[in-house]
C-alpha cells in the first residue's frame, strides 16, 4: 500500500514591500457659472500630471477646512470666494506602485465646497511653481473629452451638479444680485 502524497503546498503570493501609509485631508472649490465650471491643470510638480482638478488641496496642520478652501482657490486661481458651504465629501483609496521600489497606499478625503466667485475675474495661478499651472472656465460639455483627463472627483461633481447648484443663477451675488 502506497502512502498518500501530501497535499500540494499552497501558491504564495509573490512578496508585496510594505506599503507607505498615507491619508490626505483636503477642500476643494466647486464654482460654476452658467455652463461653465471652474477647472485648474496639475503642473509637472504634482500628480498626476498634466490632469483637470478642482481648484483646492491639502488642509494645513492648525487650519479650518473652510480657511484651507479659501486659501486654495485664491492660490490658484486668484479669485475670493465670496460665499462657500460645504456640500459633499468624496474619497479615493489607491493601493500602487510608487516611486522607486515603494508602494504608495493613498488614502484621499476631499472635502467639495461649492463657491461663489466672480465671473468677470479671469482667474490666474497665483501660486506660480507650485502644483497648478493653469486655471480656467471650462464649458462642462467639454470636461472629459477637450479638457482631459480628468480626476475622478470632478466626475463625482459633475454627476451631481444639481447639488452644488450648477444651472442656477450662482453668481448673482458678484453681478450685484440680477
Amino acid at each position: 500500500m502506497r502512502p498518500e502524497s501530501a497535499p500540494s503546498s499552497p501558491t504564495r503570493e509573490p512578496a508585496v514591500p510594505e506599503a507607505i501609509r498615507t491619508q490626505r485631508l483636503g477642500a476643494y472649490a466647486v464654482a460654476f457659472d452658467g455652463d461653465r465650471i471652474l477647472l485648474t491643470r496639475i503642473s509637472h510638480v504634482g500628480y498626476p500630471a498634466g490632469t483637470w482638478t478642482l481648484p483646492g488641496g491639502g488642509v494645513d496642520h492648525g487650519e479650518s477646512p473652510h480657511d484651507a478652501v479659501v486659501r486654495e482657490l485664491y492660490e490658484e486661481t486668484g479669485l475670493q470666494a465670496l460665499s462657500s458651504r460645504l456640500v459633499d465629501v468624496h474619497d479615493v483609496h489607491v493601493v500602487a506602485a510608487g516611486r522607486g521600489d515603494r508602494y504608495e497606499d493613498y488614502h484621499g478625503v476631499h472635502l467639495l465646497y461649492a463657491v461663489t466667485v466672480d465671473p468677470a475675474i479671469t482667474p490666474r495661478v497665483v501660486d506660480v511653481g507650485g502644483t497648478t499651472d493653469v486655471a480656467v472656465w471650462v464649458p462642462i460639455g467639454d470636461v472629459g473629452s477637450v479638457v482631459a483627463p480628468v480626476l475622478p472627483m470632478v466626475e463625482h461633481v459633475l454627476a451631481h451638479a444639481d447639488e452644488f447648484g450648477a444651472g442656477q443663477a450662482r453668481t448673482d451675488q458678484a453681478r450685484g444680485g440680477e
